[in-house]
């Protein structure tokens, strides 16, 4: 069997998404609205198949069709009489119900791979005997042939996501370094190209030079006679010595579907800028543009305060090895409105609690922006996985000047971050009625300050395409060397195409720490209702569990390629660096051995020195993330940050000895089950699951009832068109950077 940490274990967590009320309060027209938006979201989810691995695709369609043809109960009667036992069909049931939740065979948190724990020949016995395989035993057969080995190997670059010879990815060819990556941002900058819905695909020429084709996900192909924004850019570039080819096309039956659903909600909109919104979405999809996604999110946020709301495109690039590609997300959800007042008090409070963040004010952006900030009850989340918290739109030219929007994931959090006494790991006996207790409330607090004025903070300093600057050259000084600003963004730079492959953790490690320090003022506190003893406990567990938290990340970092692959993972890791620096037995944490007689291990957190010890180092370290940024000091972020997130051997903590003791007690992310949405007549219908492996699966055999086996043959030839890009790579050479 496959090491534990590439498995999911048949006791896994799964959860259930109660919208039930929220829902039952909308009227006729906003879930007509939420139900196409909720099938647009469905639809283009498909896509992040294709954006994981090379076999996904397949494995997708093969589940789908043993599901659609057998339901969990039939197949097992099947799988039993083939020799499974019990535990090796739940656990394929495991097995199918993650790839389904992170949509593809790599963990969405951790980006590492699993496979099934069961022996693959008796996996081949249930899929070629199935009734599945007997109603279209070519199909079948052609499809495990395809995927089955890919499906159990964990040779080392295919456990788990990055680019070259340290994983796979599907953003770019198989045979794509980091230096072609580098290029390839160099020219989309120099051509104020986005990379959020590109992929890229290197071939070798007869000279055996590397020909670079950047592909936009569009409905419309490059052969287009209709005009647009986008048409002048398809064409030849030579860069550097190099040849690009701009093209588009990306995923286009699937992003067909998702604009027929856009339209069909558009009828039910609330209003006028809902409509815009969507007519910007719906021209985005099928042109290709990244503008035009940019002018539906302006309309998004001045929509304050709808009842629905929604956001769909390709928006976090935590999964692109470089990052600046995004992978399709979409979401739908109802206002929560008892949670959402407490946030509204928060915003309102938030020009004056930016003012005690620690930097000076021309670091600050030049105008609050006050965003909408809602708890919401999720209906319908695609993409690999759901998050608590959201600050969007990503685009920091809109952040900067048009302002954002934040919501808090009400339902997610209610189950997804649940906590079992006898599953708590690496506290003292005596904290863990206290975390269990204040866990929950203390998430709230973090998770609206995390969003709203962690991402909703911070001046980025940038000279226009004009030569103008937006901050005063004479007057500004760097609090860090005394002197006058030195470096900023240039007309086409964005944070995500300066910092690369440390952006969205170094953001994330910003908005954690932002966080941590406003949790300590009462104001904040009292809004979410905490006074006194309560709003201590709610100060210490929050910053227990970022401590806690940070000894858990171990787990998503590489030593063999001394790497990290979950950004806050290793965002939660350099706060409790910073905090273990900090001395004076703030924070402490002591290899132990557990009851069982294994490696264990101890977080302590002294909560009598937060304030007096924790809460100054977390300034210095606050003021330098964002003076870095602020300035796109590329060189100084990366010493800084990179220099915290080092992990290594050496005492006291020897961190390489406690990842193994990570790994040993590590507890799987839950499984999420989301409802369905099907219209019935001129009614739309709520359909819900139960939460176990095999309700999630139920869910996705119910998902695409009007053309499941269309969407598998879509996927197949999409996933089989682009093949050659990973078989075999080449030794082709990198590009003249």
């Amino acid at each position: 069997m496959a090491d534990a940490q590439y498995i999911l274990p048949n006791d896994i967590g799964v959860s259930s998404l109660d919208c039930r009320e929220a829902f039952r309060l909308l009227s006729p027209t906003e879930r007509l609205y939420a139900h196409h938006l909720s099938r647009a979201a469905w639809y283009g989810g498909l896509a992040v198949l294709l954006q994981t691995s090379p076999e996904a695709p397949y494995i997708y369609a093969l589940l789908s069709r043993l599901f659609r043809a057998q339901d969990p109960d039939q197949l097992r009667q099947h799988a039993l009489a083939e020799g499974l036992t019990e535990e090796e069909y739940q656990a394929f049931l495991v097995y199918a119900a993650g790839i389904y939740s992170n949509m593809g065979n790599y963990k969405s948190f951790g980006d590492t791979k699993f496979v099934p724990n069961l022996p693959k020949e008796k996996l081949e016995r249930v899929i070629l005997g199935s009734k599945a395989a007997q109603q279209n035993p070519a199909e079948v057969r052609s499809l495990w042939q395809t995927c089955g080995e890919l499906m159990f190997s964990l040779e080392p670059r295919l456990r788990h996501l990055g680019l070259g010879k340290e994983g796979i990815t599907t953003y770019f060819s198989g045979d794509c370094t980091m230096e072609d990556a580098k290029l390839a941002q160099d020219f989309l900058d120099s051509q104020n190209l986005s990379a959020y819905n590109t992929r890229l695909f290197k071939d070798v020429d007869q000279d055996g030079k590397p020909r670079y084709e950047v592909r936009l996900a569009s409905v419309l192909g490059t052969e287009s006679a209709l005009h647009s924004e986008m048409t002048s850019r398809l064409k030849s570039y030579e860069f550097r010595g190099n040849h690009f080819q701009v093209t588009r096309g990306d995923y286009a039956p699937i992003l067909q579907k998702v604009v027929e659903h856009l339209e069909k909600a558009k009828a039910y909109a609330a209003n006028s800028r809902q409509e815009q919104m969507l007519a910007q979405y719906i021209e985005s999809f099928t042109q290709g543009s990244i503008e035009a996604h940019k002018r539906g999110s302006r309309f998004w946020i001045q929509d304050k305060g709808p009842i629905v709301e929604s956001y769909i495109g390709f928006i976090e690039s935590y999964r692109d090895p470089f990052g600046s590609r995004g992978e399709f997300e979409g979401f739908v959800a109802m206002v929560n409105k008892a949670m959402s007042a407490k946030f509204e008090c928060l915003v309102a409070s938030a020009e004056q609690l930016l003012k005690e963040l620690p930097w000076p004010p021309a670091f600050e952006k030049d105008k609050f922006l006050s965003p909408d900030f809602t708890s919401l009850d999720v209906l319908t989340f695609s993409g690999s996985g759901i998050p608590a918290g959201i600050n969007i739109p990503n685009y920091d030219d809109l952040r900067q000047t048009e302002g954002f929007k934040n919501v808090s994931l009400g339902n997610v959090l209610a189950v997804a971050y649940a906590t079992q006494r006898e599953k708590l790991t690496f506290l003292e006996e005596d904290d863990k009625d206290l975390y269990i207790r204040w866990k929950g409330p203390s998430f709230d607090v973090q998770v609206g300050l995390h969003e709203l004025l962690g991402h909703g903070s911070g001046k980025l300093f940038v000279q226009d395409e004009k030569g103008a600057f937006n901050f005063d050259q004479e007057t500004v000084i760097n609090p860090e060397t005394g002197e006058q600003i030195q470096s900023w963004y240039r007309s086409g730079e964005t944070w995500d195409s300066k910092f690369s492959t440390i952006a969205s953790s170094y953001e994330e490690c910003r908005a954690e720490s932002v966080g941590l320090y406003l949790c300590l003022n009462p104001q904040v506190l009292e809004i979410f209702g905490f006074e006194g003893a309560d709003a201590e406990d709610v100060i210490y567990v929050n910053w227990l569990n970022m401590v806690r938290a940070g000894l858990l990340a171990l787990e998503f970092y590489t030593p063999e390629v001394s790497s990290w692959r979950q950004a806050h993972m290793q965002a939660r890791f350099v706060i409790l660096r910073v905090l273990l620096e900090a001395g004076e037995g703030l924070v402490t944490v002591t290899p132990t051995t557990g009851t069982d007689g294994r490696p264990d291990a101890r977080v302590r957190l002294d909560r009598n020195k937060i304030r007096s010890v924790g809460k100054p180092a977390l300034e210095r370290f606050l003021r330098r993330l964002q003076v870095l940024k602020s300035t796109g000091d590329v060189a100084g972020g990366r010493a800084l940050y990179e220099g915290y997130a080092a992990v290594t051997d050496a005492p006291p903590e020897c961190f390489l000895t406690l990842r193994d003791t990570v790994l040993l007690r590590k507890e799987s992310r839950k499984l999420i089950v989301q409802p369905n949405t099907r219209l019935e007549g001129s009614e739309v219908q709520l359909l819900e699951y139960e939460a176990s492996a095999a309700g999630l699966i139920q869910s996705f055999s119910e998902r695409f009832p009007e053309d499941g086996p269309e969407l598998e043959e879509i996927l197949t030839q999409l996933a089989t068109a682009d093949a050659r890009f990973w078989k075999c790579p080449s030794e082709a050479p990198s590009g003249q950077a």
